[in-house]
């Protein structure tokens, strides 16, 4: 036993030894700065210098998004909340933005169902072909939309669902479930099969341990897919463009770039704080749900 602990104790000396030598470029503060600090500020201006110019084009006056040479384009003097007030209460933005969420919420739903479904049959069915299926499933995300609205246009038409946001709610999936289907089949995966034998073993079901272990163990994998979809659904431009046309069912990307741009002239002010206001929701989201997020993308239960 002194052997073993002895031996236990060199094995964590060892790894703290080569933590500590692969971390030692790290040392001095002139090194700390190039290799981190520099890189780190860059991202973070990269990352947030288009919401901070969002913010400033939403809060300046006229006239300072207008003179250039005057004013600083880059700062904002005697800010006013005029174009927040007039998106909300002078036009219809409180509406498009409850159809962008009823659409993205709704589509997101169905998307996650198939999802589970698709995702759970491929990995642990263990039917022939199940491979190739995931590897189609995946290529279909990679079909660019742009090729497919002309012939869901034809569908959506022929249902009579055109000008309605539930044919948005019903085309949305097809370019959710094959990205969802493919991270929650690499979600599944990292779920130890045992579980699911000591399962089978005791009479339950596929349904039931899927509803009963699948799921609640892969809550961060669904998180991180619904989060996905909702983001994609809530900016998505070409198909709300193309299936919507009155003014009272149009989605937030489409309805603020069709009433605040008149010809060649934008209204940026409007135009800014629609955008604003428009991805407040996101931003809370993540800021709720960041941590399992991350810990889809880092793995699941441990064998």
């Amino acid at each position: 036993m002194t052997e073993a602990g002895n031996l236990s104790k060199d094995l964590v000396k060892a790894n703290l030894a080569d933590a500590s030598e692969g971390m030692s470029y790290l040392e001095t503060l002139p090194q700390r700065i190039v290799t981190t600090w520099i890189p780190l500020a860059l991202i973070l201006i990269v990352l947030l210098f288009p919401f901070y110019w969002m913010v400033l084009t939403a809060i300046k006056p006229d006239e300072q998004l207008i003179d250039m040479n005057t004013y600083n384009p880059f700062w904002v003097v005697g800010p006013t909340f005029k174009h927040i007030y007039k998106l909300l209460f002078e036009t219809r933005y409180p509406l498009w933005l409850w159809n962008t969420m009823y659409v993205s919420v709704l589509a997101t739903l169905v998307s996650l169902i198939a999802s589970v479904m698709a995702a759970y049959a491929i990995v642990r069915l263990r039917f022939r072909g199940a491979q190739l299926t995931g590897g189609l499933i995946f290529l279909a995300y990679l079909v660019p939309p742009s090729i497919l609205f002309i012939p869901l246009a034809t569908i959506v038409q022929k249902y009579g669902l055109f000008d309605s946001p539930m044919a948005l709610v019903l085309v949305y999936p097809t370019i959710l479930i094959p990205f969802s289907t493919w991270l929650l089949m690499g979600y599944f995966k990292t779920i130890p099969y045992e579980l699911e034998e000591c399962a089978l073993i005791d009479g339950a079901t596929r349904l039931q341990i899927l509803t009963r272990i699948i799921l609640p163990l892969a809550v961060p994998g669904l998180i991180s897919a619904g989060i996905f979809s909702l983001t994609l659904c809530w900016n998505e431009f070409i198909y709300a463009l193309t299936f919507i046309t009155s003014v009272q069912n149009k989605t937030v990307p489409v309805a603020i770039v069709n009433e605040f741009v008149d010809g060649d002239i934008y209204r940026w002010g409007s135009l800014m704080a629609g955008a604003l206001v428009g991805s407040l929701p996101l931003v809370i989201l993540y800021s709720f749900f960041v941590e399992y997020y991350v810990s889809a993308m880092t793995g699941a239960v441990k064998e």
